[in-house]
């Protein structure tokens, strides 16, 4: 059965991240080849549940105030129409069609490191909600998509907080103490399967509302959860940036 990820996607300077790149690249390679990947960012909050462009698949370049080359990247991956009939199907009632919504950083910015060919179909597909159950519900739904090769792939950061980062101090800086204490407490529910502290993490978790003053970033998370069937995660990519965690986890 194909894997389940939630990964820290960074923003576009990823790419010049020696470390990290290479982190990515490698659990890539560790992977079986998958038939498509579905994709949950968190730069996508639509309702009701949009699916993106199945065709020719655009980037849409969803930040400002970066260096041009940033915005000359390409990342010309296939459509998944067929991917998109079965979501359609899976979720069931009213599931909207963007054929102009194209991949945003969060989804491109770390399958250009994972998939550098651009080869594999890609679907993107936005978050209707930011409630916990409800998305941990819809990836329960897409579940089945597993057994067809479909890597279910949530996008986010483990934590999130741009107003409390200090840019000046550069990438290595040791993390802030809220940063570290949340990356710490996520990282212990994901490996204990603890769903419902996971899910609840607003109350559950130290220094939720400063790691997560806005939750968009840890939501994809519960779709992975849902999708993987609630198992126990291992995790993948660890450390910081800019003080932020990027813990990034694999399920089975």
């Amino acid at each position: 059965m194909t894997p389940v990820l939630y990964l820290s996607h960074g923003a576009p300077p990823l790419a010049d991240d020696p470390t990290w790149t290479k982190e990515l690249n490698d659990w890539s390679s560790a992977l079986q080849r998958p038939e498509a990947v579905l994709m949950v960012s968190a730069h996508w909050e639509e309702a009701p549940t949009t699916l993106g462009a199945t065709t020719t698949v655009p980037l849409t370049y969803d930040f400002w105030g970066f260096p041009e080359r940033y915005y000359q990247v390409t990342y010309p991956a296939p459509g998944a129409p067929e991917l998109a009939a079965d979501v359609r199907k899976l979720l069931g009632g009213h599931v909207s069609q963007d054929e102009a919504r194209g991949l945003d950083h969060g989804a491109y910015v770390p399958l250009k490191e994972m998939f550098p060919d651009a080869d594999v179909p890609v679907l993107q597909m936005s978050m209707p909600t930011l409630d916990p159950r409800e998305l941990h519900e819809i990836g329960r739904k897409l579940a089945p998509l597993r057994d067809q090769g479909v890597l279910i792939i949530g996008s986010g950061f483990m934590t999130h907080n741009l107003s409390c980062v200090n840019f000046a101090a550069g990438p290595d800086y040791a993390p802030p103490s809220w940063s570290a204490e949340f990356d710490d407490w996520a990282h212990r529910a994901l490996a204990a399967g603890d769903v419902d502290s996971l899910l609840d993490f607003q109350t559950k978790a130290p220094a939720a509302g400063i790691a997560h003053p806005r939750t968009e970033h840890f939501a994809p998370l519960f779709v992975a959860l849902g999708a993987a069937a609630d198992e126990k995660a291992r995790t993948s990519v660890e450390g910081f940036w800019y003080g932020l965690s990027k813990r990034s986890v694999q399920f089975s």
